[in-house]
């Protein structure tokens, strides 16, 4: 299978994951339970995206903030190691980077972030030009980035008068809320992303061929993604399902960051919806092997072979 490697660009943030996984069961207040095992690892879905999409070929540029402490410096050394430029990123003084800690089962997992630097990236930092030449822009945790977040579609819209795709991923909303002000932002998509439990409590629907069909009214593209069970998408008004992969999984950190990387990598490569949905299935199943998101993440060969069985 032969592809072509387009040039990606990611604006978002950045920050550490402490991931606490093997877990048996969910934590509940006032009880202790015991972690298999415990990582310090490169988070964020902007981070995690960037690097699943390097690794599959793409030449990527970042464009962020981090703070300039023990943390972002962290963050810095393990994007270099990625094969993710970080000369896009700015470092912040009298600011922490931000943190999120993971409590992860085999199924699913509980997060807490402290926002730090992930909050400060605003429109007028960011230079437009760097989209230059670019085929593909992808967007995520728009909840996190509050002063980014009112200028979401702006952004989309300056990237698509420069002929660049996009991707949106809004990740969940702390407050539960969802206010319609997003419907904004997922207009100016070519393709959104969304878990289950998002896109339902988006659209007020149980059923997902449901949640699928209204979110395809607003955006050309809609793929939600359903864990171990697979995947649901939505083009052209045609919807398709397909399954997950079957692994031994570790932690499903940064899984549907992974998915949604082999998923844009197959669609701008002109895959069909199914071969789209099965390659980013492929991508998210890979990257539960290990603990974090990034560190069992799909190369080409990795995903040729899954994709063989």
């Amino acid at each position: 299978m032969t592809f072509k490697n387009q040039k990606i660009a990611v604006i978002g943030e950045l920050n550490v994951d402490l991931v606490a996984s093997g877990l048996e069961r969910e934590p509940t207040l006032g009880q202790e339970i015991l972690a298999q095992d415990f990582t310090l690892t490169l988070g964020s879905a902007s981070a995690i995206f960037a690097c699943g999409i390097a690794k599959l070929g793409h030449p990527v540029t970042f464009i962020s903030r981090v703070s300039n402490d023990d943390f972002g410096r962290f963050c810095l050394a393990e994007l270099v190691k990625k094969g993710v430029p970080i000369n896009q990123i700015e470092i912040l003084e009298n600011i922490k980077t931000g943190i999120t800690i993971v409590l992860s089962t085999p199924q699913d997992r509980a997060m807490v972030t402290y926002l730090g630097a992930i909050s400060e990236l605003s429109f007028n930092d960011i230079d437009l030009n760097k989209l230059n030449d670019h085929n593909h822009l992808h967007l995520t945790s728009y909840f996190l980035q509050t002063k980014l977040q009112p200028d979401f579609p702006k952004l989309m819209q300056e990237a698509k008068k420069r002929g660049l795709t996009v991707s949106f991923d809004p990740n969940s909303d702390p407050t539960q809320s969802w206010g319609k002000e997003i419907f904004e932002v997922i207009k100016n998509a070519d393709i959104l992303f969304l878990n289950e439990l998002e896109a339902k409590q988006l659209t007020a629907f149980v059923d997902v061929k449901a949640t699928v069909r209204q979110l395809g009214e607003y955006c050309p593209c809609v793929v939600v993604k359903l864990g171990a069970k697979g995947a649901m998408a939505i083009a052209n008004d045609e919807i398709v399902f397909a399954e997950s992969f079957k692994v031994e999984a570790l932690d499903t950190t940064g899984a549907g960051d992974s998915f949604a990387a082999g998923f844009v990598h197959a669609y701008l490569n002109k895959k069909d919806l199914r071969d789209c949905l099965i390659t980013g299935n492929a991508c998210g199943a890979l990257s539960t092997l290990k603990a974090g998101g990034t560190a069992s993440q799909a190369d080409q060969n990795s995903l040729e072979e899954l994709l063989s069985k």
